[in-house]
């Protein structure tokens, strides 16, 4: 089959697209024919490689994948050949006290597939070989290009927002980076819980797509300072919730935007990890600093039930041939895509 593969750390010039071996399946695994992969800046960083993240040679990245079954292996179950799916990105060992208590990405053995799997297992390729129960039913309003850019932003986005920063009607939310794929997808979660919405991005376009997404205010953080902008629309109060994805080039101001007992919630950290953080904010203001990384299925499958009853929506920037997922990360890179950019196979 042909699929997207690197033997080494570096640039997008290391991606290669060529034939690997057809995967071969294990128990309980199942053979899904890729017809849309969506890109994700965890692509990037396992491409570059990450200090103390062993990736797996050669490595097929791709964690959001919508497809059809095609070959169902021994002891697989809930799905046929011909079902249209979609994968919940998490892998675990389904047996301990955090799998059983739906908290999976606190156990020891969490990956998230496409990203920690390997070798030659990811989902930028013609066929992908997942376990069964990673399997959930592709929404039927979707076409399979919108199904695959859902999962990883949204289930991200809503572990962030719900599950770890109790998003409740009336807060006032500050999303970093709205024309991204999991700002994006904020965006939308917080004004389905009837947060007002304040989104940041770099140019006029993004900001113009974000207010059609349900977003409230709008700040260019290209050309308007973010804090003093946060002031002037609270009140000098500052916001309840900071979405926060960036790093280490906004988190300054992302503290600095939060009112007292605000709660900034993290994910990542695509301008660099080392930020700095002046710790008086944080005790006299009486913030909550939040990680988060990744979600259950649980919240997978009820992020797909939203969109399937209209009420979340995919954001697909563009599509692309699989064969240019080099330039597909390069775009990414260059923060040039609002939404998601979605490779075929």
């Amino acid at each position: 089959m042909k699929a997207v593969v690197f033997y080494e750390h570096g640039d997008a010039d290391v991606l290669k697209y060529e034939d690997v071996p057809d995967p071969k399946l294990g128990p309980s695994e199942v053979l899904v024919r890729v017809r849309a992969s969506g890109c994700n800046y965890n692509d990037i960083w396992a491409r570059r490689g990450m200090p103390g993240m062993k990736v797996i040679f050669p490595h097929i990245s791709g964690s959001d994948l919508a497809g059809e079954v095609a070959e169902v292996g021994p002891g697989a179950t809930g799905v046929q050949v011909g079902d249209k799916v979609v994968l919940h990105p998490g892998l675990s060992c389904r047996k301990c006290e955090h799998c059983t208590n739906g908290q999976e990405y606190f156990c020891r053995s969490f990956r998230i597939y496409g990203f920690e799997t390997g070798p030659l297992q990811g989902a930028q390729a013609e066929y992908a070989r997942v376990p069964d129960v990673n399997l959930i039913p592709m929404p039927s309003r979707l076409t399979f290009e919108e199904a695959a850019s859902v999962p990883l932003v949204f289930l991200t986005a809503w572990h962030m927002l719900v599950t770890r920063a109790g998003l409740t009607a009336g807060d006032d939310v500050l999303v970093l980076g709205a024309g991204s794929g999991v700002g994006s997808a904020a965006v939308q979660i917080a004004k389905l819980f009837g947060a007002r919405v304040i989104a940041t991005a770099g140019d006029e376009r993004k900001l113009r797509k974000a207010k059609e997404l349900g977003a409230d205010e709008l700040i260019n953080h290209s050309s308007q300072d973010v804090v003093g902008e946060v002031r002037r629309l609270t009140g000098k109060r500052g916001v309840n919730l900071v979405f926060e994805h960036v790093g280490e080039a906004t988190w300054e101001r992302s503290i600095s935007s939060l009112a007292y007992g605000g709660r900034l919630v993290t994910c990542g950290a695509t301008t660099g990890y080392e930020a700095m953080t002046d710790l008086r904010h944080v005790f006299w203001k009486q913030l909550s600093i939040l990680g988060s990384h990744q979600g259950s299925k649980a919240e997978t499958i009820r992020v797909m039930n939203l969109v399937q009853a209209g009420r979340l929506h995919p954001v697909v920037d563009r599509i692309m041939p699989l064969r240019e997922t080099a330039e597909a990360q390069r775009l990414m890179e260059r923060r040039e895509q609002f939404g998601k950019i979605v490779l075929t196979p």
